[in-house]
């Protein structure tokens, strides 16, 4: 049976997360304007920058087990014995859960039907990769699973080599806010944006960092993980910095690695180079974009990149490693260009390129702002996911 869940057809929504990051608060924003009635579960507190907004109105928080601190293999009989608890006193009519291997595999294992499984990226993308127990658990959570969503052909692809039937994923960018994410300068039209503005010309970050006009800034946003490939970046930098002595880095994010990349800008002789800003709001995050020349990612595994797309709505050119969910956003030449993956060499030698010519990477930014206004406004793609939970209805 087939039923339309965008008009008077309200579900009882679990809503079940790892942790509460800036992508669980645009899931659940879009939730609650809804008609339906959405509760939200979290994990764990992972240690890793979370949304520091809170649960927007109209989602009604559960209290569980779970949800305070780490957890591990070990507290999972604790916790799938109250997620027992929490699925008979919510009675949800679904249960959206991710990432595949965390919180959708508990909700498999307590037998719950119908599971709306959510890949992270990370989940299919790495962990399942990690040894025979995570490729089981992925295989086993998928098998029970409704349907699964994604954000990428290469995430669609992954799922289905671990046996989810293909006609039940659905996948859609989850895109970013282009109200928030703009490039700034009011209301005109794109083509009068490209007249009237370099992109950066205008910046406060710059001015309060004493970066002028012709300083060229490089922005990243990636965590400081080696799975981000940072320490790649940073050795690019270093060999780009003794050659144009007018680059500068802004680097935003957190994470294990920040004593090495210190040292690594430290020995390179270019650290008063580079500035560190570890904790941005999502208000504060569009003007260090509007701040910079080109956005660099050089992450060796991604699905959608959220911050990508949010550069690029921005009106920022990209600079991005061949992998490929980068691909399937960047054509090179036209909203910017791919390095091949691990090489500090070819990632330095593409930055010296996209410098010479800054009114090429002005259009090149606009172009890429059309791309997200096209295929990532998140308004117009969240509505697969209530597509997604039609699909799970009809198939239970």
């Amino acid at each position: 049976m087939s039923v339309s869940l965008r008009r008077n057809f309200s579900l009882r929504v679990l809503y079940f997360s790892r942790d509460y990051t800036t992508h669980d608060r645009r899931f659940l924003k879009a939730l609650a304007n809804t008609e339906h009635q959405i509760y939200y579960l979290r994990l764990e507190q992972s240690g890793h920058r979370f949304e520091e907004r809170s649960l927007p109105r109209g989602i009604e928080p559960v209290e569980w087990a779970g949800g305070r601190q780490r957890v591990d293999i070990w507290d999972g009989m604790r916790l799938l014995g109250d997620l027992k608890r929490v699925i008979r006193e919510v009675n949800p009519s679904l249960i959206q859960a991710g990432p595949l291997q965390r919180s959708a595999l508990l909700v498999a294992i307590a037998g719950f039907r119908p599971l709306v499984s959510t890949s992270w990226g990370y989940d299919l993308l790495h962990d399942a990769r990690r040894n025979f127990l995570w490729a089981w658990a992925t295989r086993f959570t998928l098998q029970r699973s409704a349907v699964m969503v994604g954000d990428c052909d290469e995430i669609r692809r992954l799922a289905i080599s671990f046996g989810m039937p293909e006609e039940r994923i659905v996948t859609f960018p989850w895109g970013v806010d282009i109200k928030l994410f703009n490039p700034g300068g009011g209301n005109n039209s794109i083509d009068q944006h490209i007249e009237a503005t370099s992109g950066s010309d205008n910046s406060l970050v710059r001015d309060r960092l004493g970066w002028g006009k012709k300083a060229f800034v490089l922005i990243s946003t990636r965590g400081w993980e080696y799975i981000y490939g940072v320490d790649v970046l940073a050795h690019a930098f270093i060999q780009v910095a003794r050659q144009r002595p007018e680059v500068r880095l802004l680097m935003l994010g957190e994470g294990s690695l920040a004593g090495i990349l210190r040292e690594i800008f430290t020995q390179g002789g270019v650290l008063e180079k580079v500035h560190f800003v570890r904790q941005v709001s999502q208000t504060q995050l569009p003007d260090y974009y509007r701040a910079a020349d080109l956005y660099l990612s050089a992450s060796h595994s991604d699905g959608t990149s959220i911050s990508l797309l949010e550069a690029m709505a921005c009106a920022r050119p990209v600079l991005v490693s061949d992998i490929p969910g980068n691909r399937e956003w960047v054509t090179p030449g036209k909203q910017g260009w791919w390095f091949t993956d691990g090489d500090s060499s070819a990632l330095a030698l593409a930055i010296m390129d996209a410098m010479e010519d800054r009114q090429r990477l002005i259009e090149m930014g606009w172009a890429a702002r059309r791309l997200v206004e096209e295929r990532a406004d998140w308004e117009k793609s969240f509505p697969e996911l209530l597509r997604a939970y039609e699909l799970a209805i009809s198939v239970q």
